[in-house]
């Protein structure tokens, strides 16, 4: 096999006709990879998205072709899948209102060009789901928020309102069958890509730990803190160790290891009913 592209996260191998997606322990913050990586990390992105994946097929096809016909090195972590040619947009919903749209809300009072009301704290249940898109920027540089317009420019009027509606329907879908379980999702990103034949598929990860933001519901109130199932608590730790946020990264100490990895889990088991293994 072939390395064809490393990510922040996940290793792409060609295999033929398709390609191998392999999800690494590795974890990134304010877009620079950290030097510790979270044991069992990538298992659980796999298993949980391979999940969501059955979750969704309803609504939308995916490209997974197989979850066993991997190289066994990579065995409980990776998936093959179809080559497609993937959107150079990041397809973002928000049920709730924090982490960087928040500090956008709060600069501008707007998101993606949309007004939104005055006085909103940090946490706040939006009164419908939002279509947020970003760019999609090279490893170590940031995504910049972009409007619909700028969507429909960078993917074509068609496609950009498939991307939309599929990715408020993907959060939808999550977040009923999340909040079943006593989960709150406040946003998720999902990516999208073209077959040959143009068929619009969802691809990479879905619904995970990286991608999306959980909260127990419990627990939830506007203004926070917001106790995270995600690797919030690795960004919370990294903004309080004096780190600049310049790559490289600093070193986790193994108790916020311990505790990322244990969030992982939980999560797994609280979302599939599955006991992890």
């Amino acid at each position: 096999m072939e390395l064809v592209h490393q990510g922040k996260v996940r290793d792409v191998y060609a295999d033929g006709d398709d390609l191998i997606l392999v999800a690494s322990d590795r974890v990134s913050v304010f877009d620079v990879i950290l030097p510790t990586p979270i044991p069992d990390k990538g298992r659980v992105l796999t298993a949980l998205s391979l999940w969501w994946f059955d979750q969704l097929a309803d609504l939308v096809p995916n490209h997974v072709v197989s979850a066993t016909d991997v190289p066994v090195e990579f065995a409980g972590r990776a998936v093959r899948v179809r080559r497609l040619e993937m959107l150079k947009v990041e397809a973002i919903a928000r049920g709730y209102l924090t982490g960087s749209g928040y500090a956008e809300y709060a600069a501008t009072g707007q998101l993606c060009g949309i007004q939104l009301p005055a006085g909103l704290l940090d946490g706040a249940q939006l009164s419908e789901p939002l279509f947020t898109p970003t760019t999609k920027a090279p490893l170590g540089e940031h995504d910049e928020f972009i409007d619909f317009a700028e969507v429909e420019k960078t993917v074509g009027a068609e496609t950009a309102g498939a991307v939309r509606d599929l990715t408020l329907a993907v959060y939808r879908r999550g977040a009923e069958l999340a909040a079943e379980r006593g989960i709150v999702v406040a946003d998720t990103k999902v990516e999208f890509g073209h077959t040959p034949d143009g068929t619009l598929m969802l691809a990479d990860e879905v619904l995970t730990p990286d991608s999306s933001r959980f909260w127990p519901a419990d627990q939830w109130k506007p203004g926070g803190p917001h106790f995270s199932f995600d690797k919030q608590y690795v960004r919370d730790w990294a903004k309080g160790s004096g780190w600049d946020k310049t790559d490289p990264g600093p070193e986790l100490p193994a108790e916020v290891v311990e505790v990322t990895r244990q969030r992982y889990v939980d999560v797994y088991e609280r979302i599939t009913g599955l006991t992890w293994a």
